[in-house]
């Protein structure tokens, strides 16, 4: 299936203000409200293409499309529109603020118990988790881009209000969504005959290398990450002293929420209270992956354009960028350990902390890799791999292969893969997470990898990819009930799957709108050149120069001046195509091959003109 990525998000647009507008008033419905992850990505639904595609702007209502508006009709009229979506941001600071005016990021109805028969508490539902952490930096960036526009725009009073109370809340709960982020930062050594040890072992030596093998390779390889953690963040004593002993392994990340004992973060913003960690200092995967997503958006160019942040939220950027990088930095060096055959080609990835296989894992991992790749310059051999990988878990996920029957591969798309909370005990019932997103995050991943490749065969093999796993996803949108034309209908492509029940997922919503974005950029670059079309256009461009040149040498014929014009033309196709030569020369070389024939035509005709005499 082509991705059409206007036409999809005006179509993904409509449903979302059918779903959640009534008569230009925002409305949560039923499960609104109950988890502050949910709405963010509800939010950002709307939010991130209206601040990332000039196309889909609303904060400038003079400039606002007409078949944006069409679609957009439930949430109001040209100039409705803009001050509806500050009011429903305005909501959502409201709800998701404390008693005590601190920001919270509840995983609400999120969490899960890991007895099935027992309900999680309520305080436990309001558990701070990193997924919220990092939505809402992408939120907050989102609405402070927004107002920032807009606020010049309006004149209505109660909006200018609004704005003015919205403003503050969300450069609040951006600096303690920053400060959770750097709270919840975790490294843990252990020791390599440790359960987790010998499972990282296992994994990286993957029954080739002896473990003083595989630790003499991870000493030289992570010395000066080891050196960087050590010298540049201010750990707990044990780490610090775990973390300089080269006879220990170490993994660094995100653990699911603030980890027990975090030092509280200095800053003057008006944040409050710095709750205290309830996570075991283990990183995980998925979260870290989620963490590395938000953390990004503190450097794109618009936050740095727009100057969204102020001097102290910079300093909190800069802190968790450091972490960024080295997050990156190692897992990708973990991911390529071995070059000639690398532990992220042994699918399904074992994770050490949890003890859980996954092809969701591979794909987390996969992740972290096109993070590094998109940083770095990535070499031809990185890209063929990381698509290979990228098509096999496509083919094992039964997205471009079919699906067999009682296919135990259902669950990795439903009931989904389910991470165990460690630490959460300590605060009641053992709680989980669930992660149902898979397809939605292999299609991000491999639209962000097919922006990035410049190599022709790479390119076309993602895009290829990224076409099947986004046909797969548009026939899993809802066609019935309350959220038709959201998704997740899993029953619509796994027939052996139940039934969709429940609210609908805002969080693959959003993962599908963020590639959506992602595939408008990379349409809007330029084409990727092929060094074999350039040197034969310009065969081409030399031969019709020559040929045009030749052709003028002769006597016009007495037909009013037509052949004058269509020299001028071919002057002017022949100066076209030389402009494309080196950007677009399959284009350059389809004008040139236009000049060439009509070049031909005129010998002959003059050829039989002069038979003819």
């Amino acid at each position: 299936m082509q991705i059409k990525p206007r036409q999809h998000l005006l179509d993904i647009w409509q449903a979302v203000a059918r779903h959640s507008f009534e008569n230009g008033e925002w409305e949560w419905g039923k499960w609104g409200k109950q988890s502050s992850v949910a709405d963010a990505e509800r939010l950002l639904c709307l939010l991130y293409p209206a601040t990332e595609i000039p196309a889909f702007r609303l904060d400038q209502p003079d400039t606002t499309q007409d078949d944006v508006l069409q679609v957009m009709r439930k949430a109001g009229g040209r100039l409705d529109l803009p001050a509806n979506i500050v009011m429903a941001a305005a909501d959502f600071m409201r709800t998701h603020t404390g008693e005590d005016k601190r920001p919270t990021f509840a995983g609400g109805y999120y969490y899960t118990s890991r007895d099935e028969t027992r309900d999680l508490s309520e305080e436990q539902r309001e558990l701070g988790v990193v997924d919220s952490f990092s939505m809402s930096i992408t939120l907050c960036l989102a609405v402070l881009g927004f107002l920032k526009t807009y606020e010049s725009k309006t004149r209505r009073s109660d909006v200018q209000e609004t704005i003015g109370e919205l403003r503050t809340a969300t450069s609040n709960r951006l600096t303690a969504a920053m400060v959770s982020l750097l709270r919840s930062f975790t490294v843990n050594v252990f020791d390599t005959d440790s359960s987790q040890g010998r499972t990282l072992v296992e994994l990286l030596g993957q029954g080739r290398q002896s473990q003083r093998q595989v630790l003499n390779k991870f000493q030289n390889r992570f010395r000066p990450l080891r050196a960087a953690i050590v010298e540049s963040m201010s750990l707990g004593i044990d780490v610090q002293e775990g973390l300089k002993d080269e006879n220990q392994l170490f993994e660094c990340g995100w653990a699911w929420s603030l980890v027990r004992d975090a030092p509280e973060i200095e800053t003057n913003e008006p944040i409050g209270s710095q709750p205290e960690g309830v996570a075991n200092p283990v990183p995980y995967l998925y979260f870290t992956v989620v963490a590395l997503d938000g953390i990004q958006d503190l450097f794109s160019d618009r936050t740095l354009t727009l100057g969204l942040l102020n001097a102290e939220q910079q300093k909190l950027a800069e802190a968790l960028r450091l972490r960024w990088e080295l997050t990156q930095q190692f897992w990708s060096g973990i991911a390529r350990f071995d070059p000639d055959r690398w532990p992220l080609e042994d699918i399904p990835w074992r994770t050490t902390g949890q003890k859980l296989e996954s092809e969701y894992f591979s794909l987390s991992v996969a992740a972290i890799l096109v993070h590094d790749l998109m940083r770095r310059r990535a070499t031809d051999d990185d890209l063929t791999r990381t698509v290979n990988i990228m098509e096999r878990l496509a083919e094992r996920a039964r997205i471009t292969s079919r699906m067999t029957r009682h296919d135990p591969v259902i669950q990795l798309h439903n009931p989904g893969v389910t991470l165990p909370l460690q630490g959460s005990e300590r605060t009641g019932l053992p709680m989980q997470w669930k992660m149902t997103d898979f397809s939605a995050q292999l299609l991000k991943r491999t639209v962000q990898l097919c922006t990035l490749s410049r190599n022709l065969n790479a390119h076309d093999r993602l895009l290829r990819l990224a076409e099947d796993v986004f046909g797969h996803m548009w026939r899993r949108r809802i066609s019935d009930g309350e959220g038709v034309g959201i998704w997740d209908n899993v029953f619509a492509v796994y027939p052996d799957s139940p039934a969709h029940h429940g609210p609908v997922s805002w969080a693959i919503t959003e993962r599908v709108v963020e590639a959506m974005v992602q595939v408008h950029e990379m349409y809007k670059q330029p084409p990727i050149r092929s060094l074999e079309l350039t040197e034969l256009t310009r065969a081409l461009l030399s031969e019709s120069t020559h040929l045009l040149g030749n052709e003028q040498l002769e006597s016009a014929p007495n037909d009013d001046g037509r052949h004058g014009m269509q020299l001028r033309n071919i002057e002017v196709k022949l100066r076209r195509a030389r402009d494309l030569a080196d950007e677009r020369p399959g284009t350059a070389y389809s004008l040139t091959l236009d000049v060439l024939g009509q070049l031909d035509s005129l010998a002959r005709a003059r050829e039989a003109a002069d038979r003819g005499v």
